[in-house]
């Protein structure tokens, strides 16, 4: 199971206007080009509806496509890691429900003929190679689709299962071709099959990565370990507020998961060292808790810009466990330019990871103001510890923890007077 990040609230200011705007308009460019291109024009009934829902599909599929690439600068330019991945879930979702109408619609042209024509005009037992071809994506996507949909499935199962939905992705364009599908149109299908082999090869594989090693190993609390990433080569141009994704591989005494997983950046050392805390949350993250100095790993990123968009302004910062370290790498760096109350949750004493440092940075900064709160068992009674209406204005909010906290507390900042504008969270998973 990923651990779970809120770095990545992205851009401030006219940059994350624009970027609202760019990743509806690539979609729909991305959706609408095939569906003009193949409009019916003279056609009419069923038969057109089967020719739009296809090419809507695939459209829709490509886009989907598109939105899992894993490029820091992509990511950038459309609002984010989290944004991209959330419109890549629902467009899948999109795809799959609008190819489902396409065989619907061909049967419904034959049904006037008799019932037996337009079950035979379906009928995976009674097709061709195109038929059987585009049957057998559209069971990949169901199956794909499901697991994706299955959050209790181990993570590895979950991944090697959600690459069905990549073998839909090939199966797709040859059941055009198999239909006919114009020679100078070949590109279409050879694109989208570019950007799937893209994402695999630089993110999956890991080519988009810069080698590292485990420098250090600390224990800051129970359950979570804080890891310093010596660079090999290069170092990450990255900066307190982002995050990276990480694949620990093998060293002396231990054997990496070979996963990448996202962690936030607790602190980036002069010499490009990149320090992450990883909070034991399933399997691979569980063991990790075991890494050692010497074992390789591999680094993509950066991604995000958490807290960029309060600079300046006076910031309400709210971390739950280890939702502390988008806030730690910013104290940590010094960026801190207007006052911050910073209000720390976590369960015992012995979750508090970082407390002591907290508490001498906040000492040694004058405009910092830490509210450490250990709530136990139980939730905690967000009523009595969030500020009141009259001291959240013109703050600006901030966000990092699990999803239920997270959720309570912005129920209860936004029934207090806080606008969404100067609310700032994000959470994801990569599943």
């Amino acid at each position: 199971m990923p651990a779970p990040t809120c770095a990545g609230t992205g851009e401030g200011g006219a940059m994350k206007r624009v970027s609202r705007v760019l990743l509806p308009m690539l979609v729909l460019a991305l959706v609408g080009g095939p569906v003009w291109w193949a409009w019916p024009g003279t056609l009419g009934g069923w038969r057109s509806v089967a020719i739009v829902t296809g090419w809507l599909g695939y459209g829709l599929l490509f886009a989907s496509l598109v939105t899992m690439l894993r490029e820091p600068w992509l990511a950038r330019v459309l609002g984010g890691l989290g944004r991209m991945y959330a419109w890549h879930h629902h467009l899948g979702v999109l795809a799959y429900l609008v190819l489902l109408l396409h065989p619907v619609a061909l049967a419904m042209e034959a049904l006037p003929e008799s019932p037996a024509i337009a079950w035979a005009s379906v009928a995976p037992l009674q097709q061709g190679a195109a038929g059987w071809l585009g049957w057998a994506a559209l069971l990949c996507l169901m199956i794909g689709l499901g697991v994706a949909l299955s959050p209790r499935l181990a993570y590895g199962r979950w991944r090697a299962l959600h690459g069905l939905l990549a073998l839909a992705v090939v199966v797709s364009p040859a059941h055009l071709v198999m239909l006919g599908l114009e020679q100078w149109l070949w590109w279409m299908p050879v694109l989208a099959i570019g950007v799937l082999f893209w994402r695999v090869l630089r993110a999956d594989c890991g080519l988009a990565a810069l080698p590292h090693v485990v420098a250090q190993v600390a224990h800051p609390a129970r359950a979570v370990v804080e890891i310093t990433l010596r660079p090999m080569a290069r170092a990450l141009a990255a900066h307190a507020g982002q995050f990276v994704l990480v694949a620990f591989h093998d060293g002396p005494h231990f054997q990496g998961c070979h996963e990448y997983h996202p962690f936030t950046l607790t602190a980036i050392e002069p010499d490009g060292s990149l320090r992450v805390g990883i909070k034991a949350l399933g399997d691979c993250t569980r063991h990790m808790q075991t890494l050692e100095a010497g074992v390789a790993a591999r680094v993509q990123g950066p991604f995000g810009d958490f807290g960029a968009a309060g600079s300046g302004r006076p910031a309400l910062w709210i971390a739950g466990g280890i939702g502390i370290a988008p806030f730690m790498a910013l104290l940590r760096a010094g960026t801190v330019a207007a006052p911050v109350r910073l209000i720390y949750l976590y369960r015992e004493a012995a979750d508090g990871a970082y407390h002591d440092e907290l508490v001498t940075l906040a000492d040694a900064d004058p405009d910092v103001t830490l509210v450490a709160h250990a709530s136990g068992d139980g939730a905690p009674d967000l009523a009595a510890i969030l500020p009141e209406a009259d001291a959240l204005a013109g703050v600006e909010c901030f966000l990092c923890g699990p999803p239920g906290l997270v959720d309570a507390a912005v129920a209860l900042l936004r029934a207090r007077g806080a606008a969404d504008e100067h609310i700032h969270f994000e959470r994801f998973e990569f599943r």
